[in-house]
């Protein structure tokens, strides 16, 4: 991973929550949130928590009397996570990076990361800090995608791109957000990192949308990719994603598309 592949700045928020989450995010956030509510925590915290999908969908399924810190390393993502969650007293809002986690050791009985632990750059030391701050049998839960050719949209306008830009292809798609999805390392990284009963289970989704240029702009617009594209030659961003666009558009039809993502979806017990 590159250093540019963690600044989540400027209108990439925005873009993000408006395109990507819908795209792709809800429907694990919808499984993650049900697979935390059934926890029944008292005290969690959520890690790399985007534009807050997860923490919309969860907080009303956590008791009255429970405590919910949510955390991202990127201020700019945060403070459009806070705007759009309705005030509630059990929430609290903190720049945090995971690999330094501010907290009292056993501070939680939940850690809960959504799509995040790509980004780390050492996983297991991320890991451990996670450990560290949860209770003696709390749960880590999180999620990661699996590999791009098996989250087709993802997979087409990466592909596409390297057409659009021959001799120097943007790979942020397939090489962060993609790039862990071996289910023997993600297991081996946690026990290293001192978690015990690691469960994995692969779960595949339908990706959705309106018309093949929604997927086109999600993706070159509302993600790091759109970094990678301006860096390659300035004012090629609308050319960029309208190649995408038409891209998809040729594999999907020009109407309503959907196509598969997939993800793996790991509890591991402290």
């Amino acid at each position: 991973m590159l250093e540019t592949d963690k600044v989540f700045s400027g209108s990439i928020p925005e873009n993000y929550d408006r395109h990507m989450v819908p795209l792709i995010f809800e429907p694990y956030a919808a499984d993650i949130a049900r697979r935390a509510a059934s926890l029944t925590p008292s005290a969690v915290l959520e890690i790399a928590a985007g534009t807050g999908v997860v923490t919309r969908t969860l907080t009303p399924k956590l008791s009255p009397a429970a405590s919910y810190v949510v955390t991202d390393l990127n201020q700019p993502m945060l403070d459009y996570a806070a705007s759009r969650q309705p005030p509630d007293s059990r929430l609290a809002w903190r720049q945090a990076d995971a690999m330094a986690l501010p907290f009292e050791n056993a501070a939680f009985d939940l850690v809960l990361c959504q799509f995040g632990a790509m980004f780390f750059p050492d996983r297991i030391s991320a890991y451990r800090e996670a450990k560290r701050v949860l209770k003696p049998g709390g749960h880590f839960l999180f999620n990661v995608w699996d590999s791009i050719e098996e989250n087709i949209f993802a997979d087409d306008v990466t592909k596409a791109l390297a057409r659009f830009f021959p001799n120097d292809p943007p790979r942020f798609l397939a090489r962060t957000p993609h790039g862990y999805h071996d289910v023997s390392q993600i297991s081996s990284d946690l026990e290293n990192a001192g978690f015990s009963d690691v469960e994995i289970e692969t779960r595949a989704e339908q990706s959705r949308a309106p018309s093949p240029r929604l997927p086109a702009v999600a993706y070159c617009q509302g993600t790091l990719l759109r970094n990678e594209i301006e860096a390659r030659e300035a004012g090629t961003l609308q050319a960029a994603t309208d190649y995408a666009a038409a891209a998809l558009a040729e594999r999907h039809g020009s109407g309503e598309v959907a196509a598969k993502i997939q993800a793996h979806v790991i509890l591991a017990t402290a």
